[in-house]
């Protein structure tokens, strides 16, 4: 049997990973300031993710939530303490498409609606409605093209309350990005994300933050919806939940009602997945993750500025994007090829992602710099 071809590779094969720092097979180190498209919150094989992930497997890996599992309730209780959102529920599942599935399924159940707004260059997934709510013809099969999903242009005030006013009472649910990822690190502003919370609030719709990747603190809050001072009816979250660990959640406001039957996992929640997201909430709280985003976030965005070529610099904390003048998959491969340092691309044929781990060290991110010099 062969692999099914969905990625172009690298050829390379990474064998053993410590913080920002990545080695291959031939021993060959890496810098790793991409973490597997944001995935990688705390650095790779921090210890004390390690020791509870290595004493919880002594115990138990796996049962069915037909049983209590105390690790929920102790995920829900950190999460409620760091994100100030206590009177909220949890739901867990297994990834961000898992996540956003729910979150706009819930929001039907909710309302009885089924109109759901999305917007231009949105990514949320590649689950059947996750992805007819992502802006990308060419990952939208046949199957998937859904008549109740509507793509409005990206923080166009106007057009939205335009749409508002014609099927508000229709639309079940708005589901945007803080801060687009695949999109080209491209932020919502603050007032279009309170213009959401506003059209949702008299029209009965719910917002839901998609905070797979401009969550868990890489913006320097632990949602980068925080910096518009409002809160979604329910925040998806993923990828640096687990720092590498398949865990996805969706946080639901206490006006929503659960009933038994109308969400269901298999796999979500289980012992090890809910081991792997306190670890890394423990870290980020400990460790001041949070803070330690927005400061080196900034030094490099400073840094950034001065090298040639360099059209935009984008995001919060340490979810960067840097625009050029010319188009970066040759640069892309340069740095990997020439420097050994791993950055992400984006939708965007002119912008490097930026995704390094909340606690990598400025040294790295000055490595980073040197280079980006040094190819322009």
């Amino acid at each position: 049997m062969t692999l099914f071809d969905v990625y172009p590779l690298y050829d390379i094969e990474i064998v053993e990973g410590k913080g920002e720092l990545l080695w291959d097979k031939n021993g060959n180190e890496y810098l790793d300031l991409y973490g597997g498209h944001a995935v990688i919150s705390i650095g790779h094989s921090h210890p004390h993710y390690v020791n509870k992930l290595k004493n919880q497997l002594d115990k138990i890996a796996f049962y069915s939530n037909s049983v209590i599992i105390p690790q929920q309730f102790e995920l829900a209780s950190l999460l409620g303490k760091i994100t100030g959102l206590d009177d909220y529920q949890l739901f867990l599942c297994n990834s961000g498409a898992e996540a956003n599935e729910n979150a706009l399924k819930l929001a039907s159940f909710h309302n009885g609606r089924k109109k759901i707004v999305a917007f231009s260059k949105g990514f949320h997934g590649r689950t059947s409605l996750a992805v007819s709510a992502t802006d990308n013809k060419n990952i939208i099969a046949p199957v998937n093209e859904n008549n109740n999903v509507t793509i409005l242009p990206f923080n166009d005030e106007e057009k939205l309350t335009l749409y508002f006013k014609k099927y508000g009472n229709e639309i079940s649910a708005v589901i945007i990005e803080g801060i687009q990822g695949v999109g080209g690190i491209v932020e919502a502003t603050p007032s279009f994300l309170r213009l959401i919370r506003e059209l949702c609030d008299t029209y009965g719709t719910l917002f839901v933050a998609d905070s797979v990747q401009c969550g868990y603190g890489r913006s320097g809050r632990f949602f980068s919806h925080d910096y518009a001072k409002i809160k979604a009816d329910i925040y998806s979250v993923a990828k640096g939940m687990g720092n590498g660990f398949p865990i996805g959640a969706i946080l639901i406001a206490p006006h929503i009602i659960p009933k038994h039957g109308m969400l269901g996992t298999t796999f979500g929640g289980n012992h090890l997945a809910c081991t792997a997201a306190i670890g890394v909430l423990e870290v980020i709280e400990k460790e001041n993750l949070m803070t330690n985003a927005l400061i080196l976030g900034d030094f490099l965005k400073s840094e950034l500025k001065k090298i040639p070529n360099v059209k935009e610099i984008r995001g919060k904390g340490l979810m960067i994007g840097v625009e050029f003048t010319y188009p970066v998959e040759h640069l892309r491969n340069q740095l990997v090829k020439e420097f050994r340092i791993f950055v992400g691309n984006s939708s965007n044929k002119h912008v490097l992602r930026i995704l390094p781990p909340l606690n990598v060290a400025k040294e790295s991110l000055e490595k980073l710099v040197q280079a980006l010099k040094i190819l322009n």
